[in-house]
């Protein structure tokens, strides 16, 4: 490896063959190359965000023939807002499931952190600004702690985050006092975040236009970088194919939400989080080290990286978004109760992560996950909801759904390692 860290060109011996990296002959051979290497990952388990698509279609495709309304303008929009608290702390989620981890405390930490902000805001009328730091700060300090129990003492996360889904609880309860509900006043900060809409049509289409356009600087950008480096690059019909395929996802997204109020303010926030967070994931020494752990977490100790602090780190990381996301959820209810990050929230939010594509055994995933997962369990209780069925229903079907997730994630990593790719 030369000193600015991209790898030198390996000498070949004398009348040997240089050694040719499989995915130029892919992009050489054009789309019989791309079909060929799509047949050759389904065939090794390589399935990536497939299944989720696909039962994505499937689902908006069943409930749209039961209910014209479901496929409304005014369905959509409302979905995409809905599925915002859920996919927040789903975020989170895939970070702690990247290291093949679980934490059974996000939905208590939402409740909790909610619970801060409403009592500092309301009951004391603290500035709304300190009172959203106080409630961010609040969910990172639980990561930490929990973190340190974790990677410190050696306690089990399921354990620690069992014991902090009770604990943290309590803690809500007695912030929350005698009276246990706090109504937002809904002029914060917080409600403002959730229930501002853009109504210009120019601001929908100028996101999508925005985003379209960074995506594809992002990709000439690493395209030129790896060509410099003499390293496999995208060659441009690639990137031009990628790049329409994003455009029409997303204007498509911009018209639809055009055709009933304009762009949620909190599905854009999402949206910055998930491509934020997806950068650091994947474009970090960090984010490598993250996945190095989920891999083989004693081969990236064997490498130099600090386990313990990436671990909390990592935890940190997943209680402040579950934070983000109880936030959310309070301004969508306009209060704080001791109701808060109870119910099915933890179970959605895992849920939400694996049914996204993140891999239970670690190693696997990534932020985009998070908005998936959400949409497809959004959808599936806005289609029964829609249809009048009842919530045993709807637990019942989300259930399975789940179940089938983490069947084919596990007979994905089967076919893996039978291929010899995991």
């Amino acid at each position: 490896m030369s000193r600015d860290g991209v790898n030198a060109p390996v000498p070949v011996a004398p009348g040997a063959a240089p050694a040719v990296d499989p995915r130029l002959i892919v992009r050489e051979q054009g789309v019989a190359g791309y079909l060929g290497e799509f047949r050759r990952r389904i065939g090794s388990g390589e399935l990536g965000s497939l299944p989720v698509v696909l039962a994505l279609i499937v689902i908006w495709a069943v409930f749209g023939s039961l209910n014209s309304s479901f496929l409304s303008a005014q369905n959509l929009s409302n979905l995409s807002q809905q599925i915002v608290g859920t996919g927040m702390i789903a975020i989170g989620v895939v970070f702690v499931l990247l290291l093949g981890e679980i934490d059974l405390s996000v939905g208590s930490v939402s409740g909790l952190c909610a619970a801060i902000f409403a009592v500092f805001d309301v009951t004391h009328g603290v500035n709304e600004w300190v009172a959203l730091i106080a409630a961010l700060v609040g969910g990172a300090l639980v990561g930490l702690i929990q973190g340190l129990f974790f990677a410190k003492v050696g306690v089990p996360a399921f354990v620690v985050t069992l014991a902090g889904n009770l604990a943290w609880n309590g803690v809500m309860l007695q912030i929350l006092g005698a009276n246990g509900t706090v109504n937002l006043s809904g002029h914060d900060i917080v409600s403002r975040l959730y229930s501002t809409i853009y109504g210009q049509q120019i601001a929908a289409y100028g996101v999508a236009a925005v985003g379209v356009l960074l995506y594809l600087g992002a990709m000439l950008y690493d395209a030129n970088r790896r060509r410099r480096a003499g390293v496999p690059f995208r060659p441009p019909v690639d990137i031009a194919v990628r790049t329409v395929l994003l455009a029409v996802v997303g204007f498509v997204v911009a018209y639809t939400l055009n055709q009933y109020k304009g762009l949620p303010l909190a599905l854009l926030v999402f949206l910055i989080f998930i491509v934020v967070l997806d950068f650091v994931l994947r474009r970090t020494t960090y984010g490598r080290r993250i996945f190095a752990l989920g891999g083989n977490i004693e081969g990236a100790r064997r490498a130099g990286i600090n386990v313990s602090w990436t671990r909390i780190s990592v935890f940190m990381i997943c209680s402040t978004m579950a934070a983000v996301g109880g936030l959310f959820l309070a301004a969508q209810i306009q209060s704080a109760s001791q109701t808060s990050g109870g119910g099915n929230l933890l179970m959605n939010s895992i849920a939400a992560a694996v049914i996204g594509g993140t891999s239970l055994f670690g190693g696997r995933g990534k932020t985009w996950s998070a908005l998936l997962g959400a949409l497809v369990i959004g959808s599936i209780q806005s289609g029964m909801n829609i249809q009048g069925l009842s919530n045993a229903i709807q637990f019942i079907v989300t259930g399975a759904v789940l179940l089938a997730a983490v069947v084919i994630d596990s007979l994905s990593r089967r076919t893996q390692q039978a291929a010899g790719r995991a």
